[in-house]
């Protein structure tokens, strides 16, 4: 008889799903705006694809997928992607003509420095500052 695992096997997040009204208006903006890669684009059902993108370096990618019965575009995705600088990428995308927050967010006490943009959808990201500290 085989043992029973106590925990599952999962070694790390690879894939989030944001719902998208236009494929092509996605991939435009999230390549051509947020500077991503292409990581993926097949064919699904009559003219749905599956389409991921990443930041060039990411392991991560983010499914540009079409919005489901309980998978509305206009959502806050809760997803944060990492920068360098994010002073420097608000001021490129305001630039841009990205839709972001009118400032970037500056707690202080350890909370890194960030701001919200908005996809073509509506859909809510969020641009934070890498930090030295590690993780606790």
């Amino acid at each position: 008889m085989a043992a029973v695992q106590s925990k599952p096997n999962i070694t790390g997040l690879t894939t989030v799903a944001v719902p998208v009204s236009n494929q092509d208006r996605a991939v435009e903006f999230y390549v051509g705006k947020l500077g991503f890669q292409k990581r993926m684009d097949v064919p699904l059902s009559g003219t749905d694809r599956w389409i991921e993108v990443a930041p060039a370096d990411g392991s991560t990618t983010i499914a540009l997928v079409p919005p489901g019965e309980a998978f509305n575009t206009g959502t806050d995705t809760g997803i944060r992607l990492s920068t360098t600088s994010a002073d420097a990428d608000h001021t490129a995308l305001q630039a841009a003509g990205v839709d972001v927050a009118p400032e970037v967010m500056r707690w202080g006490g350890g909370v890194p420095p960030m701001f919200s943009l908005h996809d073509p959808d509506g859909n809510t990201l969020y641009i934070v500052e890498q930090m030295e500290s590690p993780r606790g």
